[in-house]
């Protein structure tokens, strides 16, 4: 069922010249309010914006984001949250979530058994069945991303299995896999790329955050977090298959949690976002990981950078995202690259005007490289998470030609609601 929802178009703010918000959907009465939202710019038409949230739902707009139809996604394997969006260099949009074939969620210990991945040809109208990456049963599988290598025109994807998710034992472990596709549908056999094993708690001690980048050879990069570490693994196509080049390259050495508190939330963390450079400009090929951590103090969350130009052997030291005086909470990070000009976008919740919990979105803005950052405030209102309310793990943002659609979760009236900025650089 597909229906036209009307939205609020909120005016640009003369003195804070924040950009026009859009409320792309808010909740009604159901099990899981909408959040973890996922965006993608089409790479050809940047006037068609596709979205996703927790659980199943798809959002399509084809006026760059200023009004959106909301529709349900549905499979065999079943829609079941993590949503991510991504395209490759045609435009199809490929909506990867997690699984559950039984309809029964957590009642059935099916659930999580594979990774979905639903192609649309059509701007996001209409879905595949979806493909199925990874299935291993009883292991879960978990917490999946994907990226379009225009290379070699491959879908790629990295996650977490559990070999018990929530299983406390330490013969019970958690490991980093990886797989890659050409259309989306059939997908090779995934390969373990960590060493570093990781617990199934779902923790710190777990290995999590896998968001894999396309190099400018055909090579996939992939950060992620255990144990208050990041590690970076490279792996390049040699026309057959994938060869395993860097392993578990160290790039933070401590304080990089993926679990951490911020007040008023029910939890938070790190989530290394992996990125790389391939416009062809001054930094082509640099590779860049976007994380928060709390390396400052449990009251002072911050968002970090780091990036390499020698294909992940060596790391800048951590560069200081946001640009507020130390003591408040910076969280919630995702980063995308426009590769029409190399510039880096970052979105992040912030904290910075307030003592409370009352929460800004903000957007920081590189132009030259990652060594500096502009910051500015691009939510229309302050809102502060429910305590109660499962409010996700992420946003996310997309940037295309000059086109930024950043998505984040929003608080108000008790109702989680899904909203983009419409920003055109």
């Amino acid at each position: 069922m597909r229906t036209l929802i009307f939205l609020a178009l909120f005016p640009i703010s003369l003195f804070a010249q924040v950009p026009t918000n859009v409320i792309i959907y808010e909740e009604e009465e159901e099990e899981y309010a909408p959040c973890e939202p996922s965006i993608a710019v089409h790479p050809n038409d940047p006037s068609i914006v596709v979205g996703a949230a927790v659980l199943d739902y798809i959002f399509t707009s084809s006026d760059s984001g200023q009004t959106w139809n909301v529709d349900r996604n549905e499979s065999p394997h079943g829609v079941y949250g993590d949503p991510c969006i991504v395209t490759d260099a045609k435009g199809n949009f490929y909506h990867l979530h997690l699984s559950n074939p039984s309809g029964e969620g957590w009642e059935n210990p099916d659930i999580l058994d594979r990774i979905v991945c639903q192609r649309s040809e059509d701007n996001g109208k209409s879905w595949t069945e979806g493909g199925s990456i990874g299935l291993n049963h009883p292991k879960d599988q978990d917490k999946e991303w994907a990226v379009y290598s225009a290379e070699n025109g491959h879908l790629v994807a990295s996650w977490t299995q559990f070999d018990e998710y929530g299983n406390s034992t330490p013969e019970c472990f958690s490991n980093i896999l990886f797989s890659w596709s050409s259309n989306g549908d059939e997908w090779s056999e995934p390969v373990q790329i960590n060493e570093h094993s990781g617990n199934c708690i779902d923790n710190s001690g777990t290995t999590e955050g896998a968001v894999p980048a396309a190099g400018p050879d055909s090579e996939i990069y992939i950060s992620w977090a255990v144990n208050g570490k990041i590690y970076f693994d490279l792996l390049a196509w040699d026309g057959e298959k994938y060869d395993q080049l860097q392993y578990d390259v160290e790039v933070v050495s401590d304080n990089a949690n993926w679990d951490f508190e911020i007040p008023g939330l029910g939890r938070a963390n790190g989530m290394p976002i992996t990125d790389c450079d391939l416009s062809g400009k001054e930094h082509q090929g640099r590779i860049y990981i976007n994380w928060a951590d709390q390396r400052n103090g449990d009251d002072d969350t911050d968002i970090w950078l780091a990036y390499s130009d020698d294909k992940g052997g060596s790391w800048t030291d951590p560069i200081r995202v946001n640009d507020d005086n130390p003591g408040r909470h910076q969280f919630f990070t995702w980063m995308d690259i426009d590769q029409s000009t190399g510039y880096i976008y970052i979105v992040f919740y912030d904290r910075r005007h307030y003592k409370d919990n009352r929460t800004d979105v903000y957007l920081a803005v590189s132009k030259d490289g990652g060594d500096s950052f502009e910051n500015r405030v691009i939510s229309e209102t302050p809102f502060s998470p429910p305590k109660k309310k499962f409010f996700g793990d992420y946003n996310n943002i997309s940037a295309v030609n000059g086109v930024v659609r950043p998505i984040w979760t929003h608080h108000e009236k008790d109702k989680l609601s899904v909203r983009t900025a419409l920003i055109n650089e």
